[in-house]
C-alpha cells in the first residue's frame, strides 16, 4: 500500500490545466485522501508548457514533491519535458496516434484522449476530462467520486456542457480501468481529512471580509488579482466597494481616502506595483492614517517572470516608504495563517493607525490545500475610532495628532463628530495644521516611529516552531517555505522555525528559541539572503549558512532535504 501519488497534468496554456487541477482536488478530498497542489504556468494566454502537480496522500502534506508517480501528457512535447521527473516505477500517459510516438517505452500507457474527447465530448476541449478519467483511474478511486465532483465543479454550466464532461471522464475512466497491471495501488487514507479545498489568495480575501473589509481598491496584478476577484464575488453580499484602478497609485490613494472615511480598506498587488505605492504609504504614515497592503511577491527586477514565485521583497515592504515610521508586515505561511493574520493586519492597522503589509507570494498565492478550517477567534474585531461623546466637555476640542503619551492620537471619521477636521501630508501640529516647528517635529517623529513601534512590539505574532527540543540544526523561514521545511524538518536533530511576521521583527522570541542550537539556517527564495541579512541587523545571533532557491520555482521537499544531507 503506497503512502501517496504524485500526479502531474502538462500541456499548453489553453487546455484547462487549472480546471484539471481544481477538480482532481476536490475529488481526492472526497475520496478521503489529503491533497497539496500548485501549477506552474507560463505567462501567456495560449502555448508554451504549463503544469499542474497534485500531491495526494493519506497523511496531512504541507509542499510538493520533485518526483512524480503519474504525468498525463496533453500534448507531445510534455512527454519529453515531463519524462524526467517520473520515479523509476513512474507511468507516462500519452496519446500515440495524436503525438506520433511509433515507439513506446515500457512506462508509456497509451490513451486516446483526443478521440475520447472528440468521440464522447464533441470536441477536443474536453481533453481536460479525460485527463481527470485517467487520473481517477491510475490510483483506483471510485468513479462515483469524480462524477459528483465534475457535477459540482461544472453546476453553473449549460447542462450540455455539464453532460458532455462526465460522458468524456466516464470513457477515458474505463478505457484505464480493465489494465489493472499498471494501476499504482491504493493510498492509505486517512481517517481526519480537512474537507475545505483553500488557496493562500482566497485565505486573504476570506480573511478581509470576516475582518470588515468595506473597501477594496486594485490595478490588476498577477499573483495577487484573485484576491480582487473572490472580494468582489462576495462584495453584494457583505456590502464592499470594488474598484478597479487605473493603476496602483490611484489604488494605495483610494485605500487612503477611503480609510480616512471611515471604511476599512486594503490593496493588493505585486512587487512592481508595490514600489509605485511607495509615496502612498509614506503618507499613509505621515497622516495615520490605517491600510492594509498585499504585496503578493513574483521574481523581479522590473516585469521579471510574471506567473513564478520569489521572496525578494523582504527588505523592500520593511523599508517602503520615505521617511521613518512604524509598519508592521506579516508573512503567513500556509492558507490558515493567511486567513488569521489577514484579519490581525485590519485589526493592527485600525488600532496602532499604521500602513500594515501582508507578504506573501506566487506560491502561497495559488497553491491549494486541503484544511479543516478557518479560525480566527482569538483576534476580536474592535471600533478604533471616537465619536462625539469622546469629546464632548474637552475645551481644547478634537486635536487628531494629540501627543498623548501612548503613540496613539484620537481619530474620528469625518461628519461623526462637530469639530473641523484638519488633516495634511506636511508635517503639522496637534490640531493638523502645517508647521515648520523643531520641537514639534521631534514630537510627531517620535510618536509616528519610536512610540509605535515599541506598541507594535508587545503585539508581535510569534514564530511558530516544531521539532526544536533537542535540535542541534534549526532552519529558519518566512512566507511559503513553511511547508517544504515543515516536512523536511523530520529528523530529530533538525527543527523549524516559522516568521509569520517579520516587522517588527521578534528578536526576543526568535534569540530564546534557537539558544541551544549548534547551527542556524535560513532557508530563503531569494537571491542575497535577505532573512538571514535582517537577522543579522535585528539580533547578535550567527546564521551559519542560508539555503537559497531564485530560479523562480518553490522549494520542494526532496530538494530541500538533499541540500540538508549536503551539510
Amino acid at each position: 500500500m503506497g503512502l501517496e501519488c504524485n500526479i502531474r497534468v502538462a500541456g499548453e496554456a489553453g487546455q484547462g490545466m487549472k480546471t484539471i487541477g481544481h477538480v482532481l482536488a476536490e475529488m481526492f478530498v472526497k475520496a478521503g485522501y489529503n491533497v497539496y497542489s500548485n501549477m506552474d504556468y507560463m505567462s501567456r494566454i495560449r502555448g508554451g508548457n504549463s503544469y499542474y502537480q497534485l500531491r495526494v496522500s493519506g497523511k496531512p502534506v504541507f509542499a510538493i514533491r520533485e518526483k512524480t508517480d503519474i504525468v498525463i501528457a496533453l500534448d507531445k512535447e510534455s512527454v519529453a519535458l515531463h519524462e524526467k521527473s517520473l520515479n523509476v516505477d513512474g507511468i507516462m500517459v500519452l496519446d500515440a496516434a495524436r503525438y506520433g510516438n511509433k515507439e513506446m517505452k515500457a512506462n508509456y500507457l497509451d490513451v486516446p484522449l483526443f478521440d475520447i474527447a472528440k468521440g464522447t465530448g464533441g470536441a477536443e476541449i474536453f481533453v481536460n476530462a479525460a485527463a481527470c478519467g485517467v487520473a481517477a483511474a491510475l490510483t483506483s478511486v471510485d468513479h462515483d467520486f469524480l462524477e459528483d465532483t465534475l457535477k459540482h465543479v461544472f453546476k453553473d454550466k449549460r447542462s450540455e456542457m455539464l453532460e458532455s464532461n462526465l460522458k468524456t471522464a466516464r470513457k477515458a475512466y474505463e478505457s484505464v480501468k480493465p489494465k489493472k497491471e499498471i494501476c499504482l495501488p491504493d493510498i492509505n487514507r486517512s481517517s481526519e481529512v480537512g474537507r475545505y479545498i483553500m488557496d493562500g489568495n482566497d485565505a486573504i480575501a476570506l480573511g478581509a471580509i470576516k475582518a470588515g473589509c468595506k473597501f477594496y481598491s486594485a490595478y490588476p496584478m498577477s499573483p495577487s488579482t484573485s484576491i480582487m476577484s473572490t472580494v468582489a464575488r462576495y462584495s453584494d453580499r457583505y456590502n464592499i466597494v470594488v474598484e478597479q484602478a487605473e493603476d496602483e497609485i490611484a489604488a494605495i490613494n483610494m485605500v487612503i481616502g477611503a480609510s480616512f472615511a471611515g471604511a476599512r480598506s486594503m490593496t493588493g498587488t505585486s512587487g512592481g506595483g508595490f514600489a509605485l505605492m511607495g509615496e502612498g504609504i509614506s503618507l499613509a504614515g505621515m497622516t495615520e492614517t490605517p491600510v492594509v497592503i498585499v504585496n503578493a511577491q513574483r521574481p523581479a527586477p522590473a516585469t521579471g517572470l510574471p506567473t513564478r514565485t520569489e521572496q525578494a521583497d523582504l527588505d523592500l515592504v520593511i523599508y517602503a516608504g520615505h521617511g521613518e515610521f512604524a509598519r508592521a508586515v506579516y508573512a503567513p505561511g500556509t492558507a490558515e495563517e493567511a486567513y488569521r493574520l489577514t484579519i490581525k493586519a485590519f485589526e493592527t492597522a485600525d488600532r496602532f493607525q499604521v500602513p500594515v503589509i501582508i507578504l506573501t507570494d506566487q506560491h502561497l498565492a495559488d497553491s491549494v490545500r486541503n484544511i479543516a478550517g478557518l479560525n480566527a477567534d482569538d483576534i476580536k474585531i474592535k471600533k478604533h475610532v471616537i465619536t462625539q461623546a469622546d469629546i464632548s466637555g474637552d475645551p481644547s476640542g478634537y486635536k487628531r495628532y494629540r501627543i498623548t503619551g501612548s503613540g496613539i492620537s484620537p481619530r474620528a471619521v469625518p461628519s461623526w463628530i462637530e469639530d473641523v477636521m484638519y488633516v495634511d501630508s506636511d508635517e503639522h501640529t496637534e490640531e493638523g495644521h502645517i508647521t515648520e516647528d523643531a520641537d514639534m517635529r521631534v514630537k510627531m517623529v517620535n510618536k509616528r516611529s519610536r512610540e509605535k513601534i515599541e506598541l507594535l512590539m508587545n503585539v508581535v505574532e510569534p514564530p511558530v516552531t516544531y521539532n526544536i527540543a533537542g535540535s542541534e540544526t534549526v532552519l529558519v523561514g518566512f512566507g511559503s517555505t513553511y511547508g517544504a521545511i515543515r516536512e523536511a524538518a523530520v529528523r530529530k536533530d533538525i527543527g523549524l522555525v516559522h516568521l509569520p511576521q517579520v516587522w517588527p521583527f521578534p528578536s526576543k522570541e526568535l534569540l530564546s528559541i534557537v539558544k541551544g542550537a549548534k547551527r542556524v539556517i535560513t532557508v530563503e527564495n531569494n537571491a542575497t539572503a535577505q532573512l538571514a541579512g535582517l537577522i543579522r541587523r535585528e539580533t547578535p545571533l550567527r546564521i551559519d549558512r542560508s539555503i537559497l532557491k531564485y530560479d523562480g520555482r518553490p522549494f520542494n521537499v526532496d530538494m530541500l532535504m538533499n541540500e540538508i544531507k549536503g551539510l
